[in-house]
C-alpha cells in the first residue's frame, strides 16, 4: 500500500510561525535527548535526570547538557529557517516518520521469517545437521541469536526503508491471517502445533497496530469523540486539535516513555537489556524483548507525528491556505 503523502504533491503556503515552530522542534529535541540519555543510563551507567532533585546539579549535569544541546538545536533550526511554513515543516516531519515506520515494518517481517525458521530448526533438532554441538547449544540463548540475526536484519530494514515507498500495512495483515490459517490447518489436520507459531502471530500483530498508529493519526483514522468537534469551522477545529495535541496526545506518549524507560529495571528497558524471551523458552521465538520495545517505538513515532499534527492544527487555526484534504473512509 502506498502512502498518499508519497503520491500527492503537497501544497505549501501560509505564513511562518517561528514561535510554534520553535516549540515543535524543541519537543523533538527533547525526545532525541531523552533517548540519548536512556542509552547513557542503561548502557553506560550514566546519571538519570531525576538525580538533579536527589543529588544536585553536579550529578545531573550530563543529562541536562544533553537536553540543552538537542532542544537548543531544535530551536536554532526553527529560527534559522524562519521562512519555512508550518505546513512545510509538518509534511517534512511526517515523511521522516514514514521512513521510520516502513523501515520497522521491513525489520519485523524479516526477523519474523528468519527467527521462526531458526525456531523450527531448533525445536525439530535440525540444527545439528549444520552446526557442531557447542554451536547448537548457543542457539538456545537469545544473547547469541539476537546479535547474529536480529540486529543485522533491523539494519537491513532501515536500508530497505530508504529505497521503498510502501508502508506494508496490508501485507503484514495478510501475513498475520496466513499465519493464523497455518496454525489452524496444522493443528486440526496434522495435530501439530508449536509455541513459535503463536509467537509469530502475536509479534506481527503487535507491530501492525503499534507501528501503524502514527500513520493512522495522519490519516485521521483514530476514533474521535465528536461532542464539541463535529460541525465546527476549520479554525475552531484547528484550535481544538492544538490543545488536544499538547495536553492529551503528547503528554500521554511522554508518560509511556517516562514510566517504561525510567532506568535499567523499567518495564520497557528491562526486557530489552536482558534480551528477554517468552516462558516457552527454546521452544518459541526469541522476540519478546522486541515486543517490549514496540511500546517505546509506538510512543516515539506518535510524538513525532503529534508534532507534525500540531503544526497542521496551528496552520488550520490561523486559517492558512493549503489545508490537506483527507479522503472520507470507505463504507
Amino acid at each position: 500500500m502506498t502512502s498518499r503523502a508519497d503520491t500527492t504533491e503537497p501544497r505549501f503556503s501560509g505564513n511562518p510561525a517561528p514561535g510554534w515552530r520553535a516549540l515543535g522542534w524543541a519537543l523533538l529535541g527533547a525526545l532525541a535527548a531523552f533517548l540519548v540519555n536512556n542509552i547513557l543510563v542503561v548502557g553506560f551507567g550514566g546519571a538519570h535526570l531525576s538525580s538533579l532533585f536527589t543529588e544536585g546539579l553536579a550529578a545531573a549535569w550530563v543529562p541536562l547538557a544533553v537536553y540543552a544541546l538537542f532542544m537548543g538545536a531544535g530551536v536554532f533550526y526553527a529560527i534559522s529557517t524562519s521562512e519555512t511554513t508550518l505546513r512545510q515543516d509538518g509534511d517534512r516531519i511526517h515523511r521522516f516518520n514514514l521512513y521510520i515506520v516502513r523501515s520497522l515494518f521491513w525489520a519485523v517481517f524479516l526477523i519474523g521469517v528468519v527467527d521462526a525458521l531458526v525456531a523450527v530448526m531448533r525445536v525439530e533438532n535440525m540444527l545439528g545437521f549444520f552446526f557442531d554441538k557447542e554451536t547448537v547449544r548457543e542457539f538456545t540463548r537469545s544473547a547469541f541469536v539476537a546479535p547474529i540475526f536480529h540486529f543485522p536484519l533491523i539494519a537491513l530494514g532501515f536500508v530497505l526503508g530508504a529505497f521503498t515507498r510502501t508502508l506494508g500495512f496490508s501485507w503484514l495483515a495478510l501475513l498475520i491471517v496466513g499465519s493464523e490459517l497455518l496454525i489452524v490447518f496444522t493443528r486440526f489436520v496434522f495435530s501439530y502445533e508449536q509455541a513459535l507459531m503463536g509467537d509469530l502471530v502475536r509479534y506481527w500483530y503487535a507491530a501492525l497496530f503499534l507501528f501503524a498508529s502514527a500513520y493512522t493519526l495522519y490519516d485521521e483514522g483514530h476514533v474521535r469523540v465528536d461532542i464539541i468537534y463535529a460541525g465546527r469551522s476549520s479554525r475552531t477545529k484547528g484550535k481544538l486539535n492544538t490543545v488536544g495535541t499538547l495536553l492529551l496526545g503528547i503528554v500521554t506518549c511522554w508518560t509511556v516513555l517516562v514510566i517504561g524507560m525510567n532506568g535499567k529495571t523499567a518495564i520497557i528497558n528491562a526486557p530489552i537489556v536482558n534480551l528477554e524471551i517468552t516462558q516457552t523458552g527454546a521452544n518459541g521465538m526469541f522476540i519478546k524483548y522486541q515486543m517490549a520495545a514496540f511500546l517505546a517505538i509506538f510512543a516515539v513515532t506518535m510524538i513525532i507525528q503529534f508534532v507534525s499534527y500540531l503544526f497542521e492544527a496551528v496552520a488550520d487555526s490561523r486559517d492558512e491556505p493549503g489545508k490537506r484534504e483527507i479522503a472520507a473512509p470507505a463504507h
